[in-house]
C-alpha cells in the first residue's frame, strides 16, 4: 500500500439497502481556511442511521457512511479559523452546512434552512457527497463545530449532538423549561431518557408515559422522573387528565394522540419529535375546545446546540450508552431494529476502526 495521504479516510459504509456495512476507503477534502479537521474518537448510532442505511426514506445515495453524533479531538485548523485550535474536544451533529442567508439561518435555526446540508448522504458545495462519523476523521466548517465541555466523557456526550438537542430545543423554544412546570415524556428510549434528564435539570416535574409497566423503576429510581404512567391503563390516564403543561412525544411507532391530548392543561403543548412511518390520526376537538396545540420539532440550530452542550456540562448530563467496537456495528443495527439497546450504541472509533490494507 502506498503513502497514506492526510485527506484519505477510512470508515464503514453501506453499499446497498441490505443493511450491512463494510470497510470503505474514501477521501476527505483538504483543510480549507475555515475548516476544522479532527480525529474521530466516538460516534453514536442514531435510529435514522438505520433508516438511511436501508433506504427506508427513499433518499439514500450509496455508498453511505453514516453517523451524525461525532466527537473527537482537533488535529488541524484552517488559516481563518478563530474558535478552535489543535487539541480541542469537539463534535459534529446532524448538519455541516446551510445557505447562511435565509430567515431560518439569520435566526440561528440552520436546521430549518431549505438548503441545509446534512452530515452524511447529502451533496456538499463542491458537489461531493457528505460522509459521516463512522470514519477515522472529519473535516467540517468551523461554523458547524460544537465544543464539548472538558468534564463530559466524550463517548457518553456523543449522542447529545442528536438526541440531546432533539429534546432540548422544543423544551426551550416552547417555554416548557420553567421550574415547577409539569412535563410529560412519551417513550423511554434513546430520545426519551435524555429528555427526562434535561427536563429535570430545568427544574420541571417530569412524568414518563410508556406502554410498559416494566420501565417504571428505571424511569423513577434511575433516571429521576417524578411519576410514571402506563398509557394503556385507562384509570392512570384518567387520573392524570389536565395536569401537564407540555408533552414531548419521542415515539416513532404508530400510536393514539387522543390520550396524550387529554393529559394536557388548557393551552398545553404536545410536541412530536418521533417520526412514525405512517400518518397519525389527529383529533381536532381537544384543540378547538381547550386551545391545545400539536407541533413538531427537528434537532436545533448550531447556537442552540452549543447552549445545550454547555448546559449538559454544567449539569453533568450525558446519554446512557453501550460502547461497542467497529466490528460489532452490523449486530448493533440488528439489535437497534428490535429496540434492544439501553439507550444508545456508541462506536469506539479510535480504538477499534482499523484500516484494511487490502482496500
Amino acid at each position: 500500500m502506498g503513502k497514506v495521504l492526510e485527506n484519505e479516510a477510512f470508515g464503514l459504509a453501506a453499499k446497498d439497502n441490505s443493511g450491512v456495512l463494510s470497510p470503505f476507503r474514501f477521501s476527505r477534502r483538504e483543510t480549507g481556511e475555515k475548516d476544522v479537521r479532527f480525529k474521530v474518537l466516538f460516534c453514536g448510532i442514531c435510529h435514522s442511521d438505520l433508516h438511511m442505511v436501508k433506504n427506508e426514506w427513499g433518499v439514500t445515495t450509496y455508498p453511505l457512511v453514516p453517523g451524525h453524533e461525532i466527537v473527537g479531538v482537533v488535529t488541524e485548523v484552517g488559516t481563518k479559523v478563530t474558535k478552535f485550535k489543535a487539541g480541542d474536544k469537539v463534535g459534529v451533529g446532524c448538519l455541516v452546512g446551510s445557505c447562511g442567508s435565509c430567515d431560518s439561518c439569520t435566526e440561528g435555526l440552520e436546521n430549518y434552512c431549505p438548503k441545509s446540508i446534512q452530515t452524511y448522504g447529502f451533496k456538499y458545495y463542491d458537489d461531493t457527497i457528505t460522509y459521516g462519523g463512522y470514519s477515522d476523521h472529519m473535516v467540517c466548517d468551523e461554523g458547524f463545530i460544537i465544543r464539548i465541555p472538558d468534564n463530559l466523557p466524550l463517548d457518553a456526550a456523543a449522542p447529545l449532538l442528536c438526541a440531546g438537542i432533539t429534546v432540548y430545543s422544543p423544551l426551550k423554544y416552547h417555554g416548557l423549561d420553567k421550574p415547577g412546570m409539569h412535563i410529560g415524556v412519551v417513550g423511554l428510549g434513546g430520545l426519551g431518557h435524555v429528555g427526562v434528564k434535561f427536563a429535570k435539570a430545568m427544574g420541571t416535574k417530569v412524568t414518563v408515559i410508556s406502554t410498559s409497566e416494566s420501565k417504571r423503576d428505571e424511569a423513577i429510581n434511575r433516571l429521576g422522573a417524578d411519576a410514571f404512567l402506563v398509557s394503556r391503563d385507562p384509570k392512570q390516564i384518567k387520573d392524570a387528565m389536565g395536569t401537564m403543561d407540555g408533552i414531548i412525544d419521542t415515539v416513532s411507532a404508530t400510536h393514539s394522540l387522543l390520550p396524550l391530548l387529554g393529559l394536557l392543561k388548557h393551552k398545553g403543548k404536545l410536541v412530536m419529535v418521533g417520526a412514525p412511518e405512517k400518518p397519525l390520526e389527529l383529533p381536532v376537538m381537544p384543540l378547538i375546545v381547550e386551545r391545545k396545540m400539536v407541533m413538531g420539532s427537528m434537532i436545533g440550530g448550531i447556537k442552540e446546540t452549543q447552549e445545550m452542550m454547555d448546559m449538559a456540562g454544567k449539569q453533568n448530563i450525558t446519554a446512557d450508552i453501550e460502547l461497542i467496537s467497529a466490528d460489532y456495528v452490523n449486530t448493533a443495527m440488528e439489535r437497534l431494529q428490535k429496540a434492544d439497546v439501553r439507550y444508545r450504541f456508541v462506536i469506539d472509533v479510535a480504538n477499534t476502526l482499523k484500516p484494511n490494507p487490502n482496500l
